[in-house]
Formats: C-alpha cells, sequence, structure tokens
C-alpha cells in the first residue's frame, strides 16, 4: 500500500506589488479526499504554453536570476513596469501552476473506490505537485498499458484541436487553416483531419517543420517565410475552401494575410464585382500569443470577416456534457494514435527551476516541449 505524506512539494508563482516574479517550490499540505475525491500521485505533467503564461507571466526571463539549489532554489526576474496593471488581480499571491497532468489513484473517497489503484489523466489547476487531491469527475481512467507520461497531455491539445474541428462543423465551415502547425497540437489536428477526412491548410516557419508533417500524411502545407507564401496560401486556400483558421501567433499581420488570401481564394471563382468585397464570410480564431506584439489587420479582405479569440473551457461549456464525454472518450481510446505527445526531455520539480532548462522550454519552440515528473529522484 502506497504511503502518502503529510505534505508534498508544490511549484508555485508569485508577482509581487513592487513587480518582481518569484518562483519556488514549496511544501504544502496534501488534502484528505471528501466522498467525490480521490488523491493522485504525480507523475508526468507537460509545460504547455498557458502554463508558461501563468508560470513566468510577462517577467523579462533572459535576465532571470536562480538561488538556492534543489528543493531550495529560487528563480527571480523582473516584470515590465507597463505589464503590472494586468497583474493587478494576482499580485502578491503565490499561485499553483499546471493545468493538466497524470498519475496513479492512492487514495480514494467513498463514492470514487473505483478509481484506486487505476493510472489516470487530470485537468485542474496546481498539477506541479507531488500529490494532486482533487474530484473523481475532473479524472480520466487511462486504458490498460497506458503510463502517466503518455497521457499527461491528454486534455489540453487534444481537446483544442477536437474543438476546432467541432467549431468548423457547427459555423459551417468544411475545411480549416492553423498555423504554428508543427506543434504537437498541430501533429495531433493532421491526424484528426485526416482520419476524419477534413481538408487542413498549415502554415509553418521552416521547411524542418513542413518535414515533420508531411511525414504524418499532411497535404497542403505553406512556409510564412517563403517569398512566395502569399501565392502559396491563396493557391492552398482555393483548392482546400477553407474559410475558417486558427492561430497560434497572435500577433503581427498573419491574421490579416489570412484573411487576405481567403478572400483572394473566393475571388478567383467570382463572376461579379463588389466594391464591398466577397460574401464568404472569413474567420480567424486566435487562440494564443507566440508573438506578444499587436495584431496588425490590413483592409483588403471585404467586410464579411470577422476575429475573435477562443479558449477551450468556454467552448466546452457551450457544447454540454453529453459531448465533452463523446470527446473525452475520443481521446482515451487514441491517446498512442491521433493524441500521442512527444517531449524533448522529463525534467523534476527542482529541474524545473534550472536557468539552463528554462532556457529551452520557455522558448515554446516546436519539438522542445518538456515534461514535468514531480516524483522523479
Amino acid at each position: 500500500m502506497t504511503t502518502i505524506p503529510d505534505t508534498a512539494l508544490e511549484l508555485r508563482s508569485l508577482i509581487s506589488k513592487a513587480g518582481e516574479l518569484e518562483v519556488s517550490l514549496t511544501k504544502v499540505k496534501v488534502p484528505e479526499p471528501n466522498d467525490d475525491q480521490v488523491v493522485v500521485r504525480v507523475e508526468a505533467t507537460p509545460l504547455n504554453p498557458s502554463d508558461l503564461a501563468l508560470l513566468f507571466g510577462p517577467s523579462d526571463m533572459a535576465n532571470a536570476k536562480a538561488s538556492g539549489s534543489g528543493d531550495s532554489a529560487v528563480i527571480k526576474a523582473q516584470v515590465p513596469q507597463a505589464a503590472m496593471r494586468l497583474l493587478a488581480p494576482r499580485l502578491g499571491e503565490s499561485m499553483p501552476v499546471g493545468n493538466e497532468g497524470a498519475g496513479v489513484v492512492v487514495k480514494a473517497g467513498a463514492n470514487a473506490k473505483t478509481l484506486l489503484g487505476k493510472t489516470v489523466s487530470m485537468i485542474g489547476c496546481g498539477m506541479y505537485t507531488q500529490y494532486r487531491t482533487l474530484r473523481a469527475a475532473d479524472c480520466q481512467p487511462l486504458p490498460d498499458g497506458t503510463t502517466a507520461a503518455d497521457g499527461a497531455s491528454w486534455f489540453v491539445n487534444p481537446m483544442t484541436a477536437l474543438a476546432m474541428t467541432e467549431t468548423m462543423r457547427r459555423e459551417g465551415h468544411t475545411a480549416l487553416v492553423h498555423t504554428a502547425a508543427a506543434s504537437n497540437l498541430g501533429q495531433m489536428l493532421n491526424k484528426i483531419c485526416i482520419k476524419d477526412g477534413i481538408e487542413l491548410v498549415n502554415i509553418v516557419r521552416k521547411d524542418e517543420q513542413a518535414k515533420v508533417l508531411r511525414d504524418i500524411g499532411a497535404k497542403h502545407i505553406v512556409n510564412s517565410s517563403s517569398p512566395t507564401f502569399l501565392e502559396d496560401l491563396t493557391k492552398a486556400l482555393a483548392a482546400t475552401k477553407a474559410t475558417i483558421a486558427f492561430d497560434a501567433i497572435g500577433g503581427g499581420k498573419l491574421v490579416s494575410q489570412i484573411l487576405s488570401c481567403m478572400e483572394a481564394a473566393a475571388n478567383l471563382t467570382a463572376t461579379t464585382y463588389s466594391r464591398y468585397g466577397s460574401n464568404v464570410h472569413k474567420q480567424v480564431y486566435i487562440y494564443g500569443r507566440l508573438e506578444v506584439g499587436p495584431t496588425q489587420l490590413g483592409l483588403d479582405f471585404g467586410f464579411a470577416w470577422g476575429v475573435g479569440g477562443f479558449l477551450l473551457t468556454p467552448f466546452l461549456q457551450k457544447i454540454g456534457m453529453a459531448d465533452v464525454v463523446r470527446l473525452r472518450t475520443r481521446v482515451a481510446n487514441e491517446l498512442k494514435t491521433t493524441f500521442a505527445s512527444h517531449y524533448a526531455k522529463v525534467i523534476s520539480l527542482p529541474e524545473a527551476l534550472q536557468l539552463a532548462n528554462i532556457a529551452v522550454y520557455n522558448k515554446r519552440a516546436t519539438g522542445e516541449k518538456y515534461l514535468i515528473n514531480p516524483n522523479k529522484g
């Protein structure tokens, strides 16, 4: 029988009112589960971009300083004064981090005994900890033979990729566009679209990223660094008739370029001229901020268009529990195929506070995603 300690290490992020970020490990009490809860020994939890946004915020990590070592390690960095106004609600609060993870249920309440001893995936804040007490309803039992590492990224990327194709269908589109397309999420989206017969236009920045997608069967790939990017994108949009895009970049001109090329693709088959542009509705959803500058929009795509933000949780709340369960079940059944994740390195909680590791995983670069095992070592 697993012995559960009274306290466990947990990664915390704090921004002071003076504008200093402090990331450290702290000992927290392991709560007893109530009747509907379980205690999970966390064995795998990914460092997603959404987690890094909370972990480091807008801090200047290039000039971060480290002190202490092991469980006593502390990272400090300065927050730009211009960002402080937006951070007001979290100032002075030590915040747990980590949206998803997986591990083994080591204790269960009266109504959750069927999960005892099972390997489960979890969703909820505060996953960068050794033991996590949470509702059984927030756990997804994993199929036999599935490890915690297999199931650690079961929610954010897989469910977001599925939400994209669900949104496409619900809004009346038949094909879609995705940027930063060679990411873990992008590879999942390609596998979904190939399996479900959906045309997908992938936008990448590098030739090696294009190769990653070609190797898994992607058909339409365009390189935003190419001098013929706009021409190539227009051709791909004309071939697929994609009129909805999901953008992980956020800042810069890419959103505007996508809308412009969608308009150009629509006009290739237009029979009459309209000074207001085509009547084909073009939609771009921004779901990431890999570029933190302003989103720049031009005026060359008519008036039938929309740009909005996209977050997974509001989408799931909108579609209802029956459809959420349907999507979760698909993820669990295809964890080792469609929704397989790949990691560059597995690190412990203290290793997550080493500047050399931070310099790599905080770049959020394709192929350099890290996984934390809070109980490693």
